[in-house]
């Protein structure tokens, strides 16, 4: 009995590692964001949501709620910010990304970019010469970036559109990106990116302490706590 048990476990465990999960967004071309995830062969809607019978309310209730003023708010505790020095991230970058490359180059092929269309076209009524240098360097972007990544993962049907628009003053985006992957493809990324993660925390970890020991922060007295003086006769 144990042995079937185990035999189902296993199954169950591979037909998991091979579905396919992902999300597609399409955007652009004067409509709102559409977004949809895929969990195997089902497909969620998320973007845009559906709206409810009564969900909209009249713009002068709107408007009234908007010119409501918010009370002030008391002043909190600081929120300490991360220490991250220029030099933290240098290290995570020559850290990680090897470690991705190399990643990607064992199991890339199991990501898919399907489908992969964008177009961009650059606004060059303000300034016609920056436009063409932008659009220069888009394209040379477009050759240089896609057959690394038609080597790194499986893109079946990729279009890639790049123009400027002399009589256009802003710049027009629209495409309709999808991404999948199978579930064993990711946690074989993620433990490919664990031990170097793992090994740049630590380091950063260090450099804090260090950073902390060679400049302590003076301990400041709290607000009304200061003597008071009084002036000589």
């Amino acid at each position: 009995m144990w042995r079937w048990i185990l035999l189902s476990v296993c199954v169950l465990l591979a037909l998991l590692c091979l579905t396919r999960v992902g999300v597609e967004a399409a955007f652009g071309g004067g409509m709102p964001l559409r977004l949809d995830v895929r969990l195997g062969p089902l497909r969620l809607h998320i973007l845009p949501g559906k709206k409810r019978a009564g969900q909209e309310k009249p713009e002068k209730e709107k408007k009234a709620r908007k010119k409501k003023k918010k009370p002030p708010e008391k002043p909190g505790p600081k929120k300490k910010k991360l220490p991250l020095e220029p030099e933290d991230i240098k290290d995570g970058l020559r850290t990680l990304f090897p470690a991705l490359g190399r990643a990607l180059r064992r199991i890339g092929r199991g990501i898919r970019l399907h489908p992969f269309r964008l177009s961009l076209t650059l606004g060059g009524r303000e300034d016609p010469a920056a436009a063409a240098e932008n659009y220069g360097r888009a394209q040379t972007a477009v050759w240089n970036g896609m057959p690394v990544l038609e080597r790194l993962m499986d893109i079946p049907e990729p279009s890639i559109h790049t123009g400027v628009d002399f009589d256009a003053a802003g710049t027009e985006a629209e495409g309709d990106v999808g991404v999948t992957f199978r579930i064993g493809t990711l946690l074989a990324l993620g433990f490919g990116l664990m031990v170097p993660a793992l090994g740049w925390l630590w380091r950063f970890w260090r450099r804090s302490r260090k950073r902390a020991a060679a400049n302590p922060v003076s301990e400041t007295k709290p607000a009304g706590g200061d003597e008071k003086t009084t002036d000589a006769a």
